[in-house]
């Protein structure tokens, strides 16, 4: 017996939607990143690209514990001295797309695969999104 490794011939991409509304980040990042790499199907190989692609909807996520003022996230702007720090529940205000972004992108391989697969991920506030006509099938968490 061999293992068979996937080639870009036998790949068939889907769509998810998935609603997160009032979700758990972490636990909802996982299960995201894990379709973003195809790990849900048969056919996963680790150095290939097999994922579908996912569309988020009502990104007004929830943290556990005191993570909502405790947990920051920072950024440099390049100049001396331009670090620069965000609260979770700032962030969450501002641009809850970006905190799910950043969840499920830390989730992802740290290489060009990883780059691949996260920009397969769809990201919107509010209930609406531009992807009908792929037709997604909804994501149970």
């Amino acid at each position: 017996m061999s293992t068979q490794v996937a080639k870009a011939s036998d790949i068939k991409r889907g769509w998810f939607v998935v609603d997160l509304e009032d979700k758990v980040l972490g636990r909802a990042a996982a299960e995201i990143a894990k379709v973003l790499r195809g790990k849900h199907k048969a056919i996963y190989t680790p150095s290939v690209d097999t994922g579908d692609f996912v569309v988020v909807i009502n990104a007004k996520v929830r943290l556990t514990g005191n993570k909502m003022a405790d947990k920051m996230y920072y950024h440099h702007t390049g100049y001396p001295g331009g670090i620069r720090s965000i609260s979770a529940e700032k962030l969450l205000e501002r641009r809850p797309e970006d905190l799910i972004k950043k969840a499920v992108q830390g989730m992802l391989p740290k290489n060009k695969l990883g780059r691949q697969m996260f920009k397969k991920l769809k990201v919107y506030g509010g209930v609406d999104h531009p992807h009908a006509a792929q037709q997604p099938k909804e994501l149970s968490l």
